[in-house]
Order: C-alpha cells, then structure tokens, then sequence
C-alpha cells in the first residue's frame, strides 16, 4: 500500500527480569530507557515524542530523564497498549507530530504482590460485580471458559496445548534474560496444579518486575544511528469492547481476521514471507486462538498445527522465540516486541532465527493488534 505509514526502530532497551525489590515500575521504565537510548546513540535532548504504559506519568519518565517532548501520551496499563502503542507511535511521525518518539513500559507487578486480578480489591473486567458472583474474578477464568469451548466445539486436547509452554520453554532456555529456564517435560504440565480448570499453573503468564523501552524515528532517519534498523511496516487495531467481559463466542477470529488484513495491506508483505510470529501469550490457549484468527490454520486445527516441533526453533513458524509471557517474562506484550527488532538485527545468540527478514507481533484481547515489522521498506 503505498504511501502506508512506516517508521524505523532504532533503539530498544530491557531490564532484567524477576523479582527486583526497591524498584518502581518508573524506576524500571527509566532503566529500560536509558538502554534504548544507548542503542540508538542518542541522548534525552533528541527525543521529541514520548509513549508510556504502566509507569506513573508521562510527567514523571520525563522529569526524571530529561525529555522535553513537543508530543506526549500515556497509555493505559493492559498488556493490549503494547501493540496500541507502536500504532500510535507509527500515526505520530507520519503525521509530523514528533521526529523520534520513545516507548516507555515499566511493571514492578512481583514485588508489589500484583495478582492480575486473583486479590482482594483486583476486580477483572468492566463490569466485575455482575461477573463475580459466578467466579469470573480474573482474566484466567476467562480463559479457561474460552478453552473448555474450544475444546468442546473442535476436540482440542490437553496434550497438544501442552505444547505451548513446552516449546516456549525451550526457547526460554536459550534466553539468559528469563525468569523460567528449568525444562517442562508432558509429565511436569499434566501434573501442575489446576488454576482455573482446565488451565494449568503451566498455562499462565509470570508475574515479575521489568521495563522495556523502544525508540521509533522517520524512516529517512534510520541510517543515522548505530544498529541496522528494523521498520514498522504496518500496524492495525480493532476494538472488539461491547459485552468484552464475556467470552467472545469467536474466540476473537473476526477481529482478529480483519486487523491482520489491514496490517499486511499496509505492509505491502505476505503472511506466507513470515519468518517468525511473536504472540501475546497471557494463556496458552490464547496462541491457539490467536494463529487461527490470523489464518495461519483453520478454525478448530491448531491443536494439531502446533505438533511435530512447527512452532519451535528450526520449525517452519517459530513462535515467541525469547520464552513469551510463559517462561521469559510477562511484560505485557513489550518484551515480545523487543524479541521482534532483536531477531531481525540477528542480535538473538542461540535462539537466532536464521535469515529473519519478517516477523509478525499480535494481541488477541478486547483489543485486537497486529504490528509487522520488517528489515527493509
């Protein structure tokens, strides 16, 4: 689609990753930044766009590290505003609004003793006391409703879901950074306790501490730094909000059909060049959802699409290459963004995708997102 609005990642920055007490989710944003900005060889003084999601303020990521922005935004703290935040980053420098913008995300969910939704005063959902009442309290019986219809409607079994945080653990292996490198073997998922049946302790996303932080310029400006740039070739959302505290009966197939037609249309690619696909893995089940609403597989086969090591490295679809939310850590779809402009610079060691060129970022929640990035325009 010519003419689509593109940028170029020229910096991107992460913390460790765990438990990091003494740490503000500002602290960890502020290191994160601090990271990104000695990739991309610049200073605070050179940032004119700012981004946040899940630290305090705007104000304060910028007080603290000195940015001046002629445009700024702070997102809300859902995992889905990862994606929302490239997309508005992308509009930002398309419609001249700021030069090089900074994406800043900072969760000190561990140390706080965050429980997503599972505590006293953690109400899930917009209407959480109409849902409550029947157990829906967080976001993993939401899932776990989700997954026992998909099982019903097409046979899904637990052995071939186990395949996710088998293989992602594996992956996790590879990544000195995650939380979780110990190896799950069928045996380990099948007897891990049940969270919210038929979800496995297996099945969820960590709680840690952590920041992540990317810097975005105008493509003409990519060469002016010191990493190979990586391009947001395309970007698209889709909100999917009415009655969003219910399951969709879809399992998020029509918006997530629609987001990713538009995404590849602006990319001018095909999703048949992809070399790796990074997946908002809150649950494992959402990975199932997630390659069937994109049209990876049909409705109903990607229990059987994710067999035989396709979704491993040196598979044909290699899927969260660095361990996902599942074993690197949960970031809430930032780390996973990373993980995408680090496989395309080759930057990954023993997890490296060979030859990536193009690889596919995706949120399957009440807002849909589907980022494409690129090595070349």
């Amino acid at each position: 689609m010519t003419g689509a609005p593109r940028a170029a990642v020229v910096g991107v920055g992460t913390t460790s990753f765990g438990k990091l007490p003494g740490l503000t989710a500002d602290d960890l944003g502020g290191w994160a930044l601090r990271e990104a900005l000695a990739d991309a060889g610049l200073t605070a003084g050179d940032i004119d766009g700012l981004i946040t999601s899940r630290v305090s303020s705007y104000e304060a990521i910028a007080a603290d590290h000195g940015i001046q922005p002629r445009w700024v935004t702070h997102l809300p703290a859902e995992g889905r505003m990862a994606g929302v935040a490239v997309h508005t980053a992308l509009v930002a420098l398309a419609t001249g609004q700021c030069r090089t913008v900074a994406l800043v995300y900072g969760n000190d969910g561990a140390s706080a003793g965050a429980t997503y939704g599972g505590g006293v005063g953690e109400a899930y959902g917009t209407s959480a006391s109409l849902a409550a009442p029947y157990g829906m309290t967080s976001p993993g019986a939401f899932y776990a409703m989700m997954l026992q219809r998909h099982r019903a409607r097409y046979g899904t079994t637990e052995e071939q879901l186990a395949t996710v945080s088998m293989t992602f653990r594996e992956h996790a292996r590879l990544n000195p950074n995650a939380v979780m490198r110990k190896p799950v073997s069928l045996d380990d998922y099948r007897s891990s306790r049940f969270v919210v049946e038929p979800l496995h302790l297996l099945d969820y996303c960590l709680i840690n501490d952590g920041g992540a932080a990317m810097i975005l310029t105008v493509p003409e400006a990519a060469a002016d730094h010191p990493r190979p740039p990586v391009y947001v070739l395309g970007a698209a959302q889709s909100a999917q909000l009415v009655e969003s505290d219910f399951p969709p009966d879809d399992f998020w197939a029509g918006a997530l059909s629609e987001v990713d037609t538009r995404a590849w249309a602006a990319a001018d690619r095909e999703r048949s060049d992809v070399d790796a696909l990074m997946i908002y893995d809150n649950f494992s089940p959402n990975v199932l959802f997630t390659l069937e609403g994109l049209g990876y597989c049909a409705p109903g086969e990607s229990g059987e699409f994710i067999q035989g090591g396709r979704i491993g490295l040196g598979g044909e679809l290699p899927i969260n290459t660095s361990g996902g939310h599942l074993s690197e850590s949960y970031l809430q779809g930032w780390a996973l963004a990373v993980e995408a402009v680090r496989q395309l610079r080759g930057e990954c060691g023993p997890r490296q995708v060979p030859d990536a060129s193009l690889i596919q970022w995706a949120c399957a929640s009440p807002i849909v997102t589907s980022v494409i990035y690129g090595k070349e325009l």
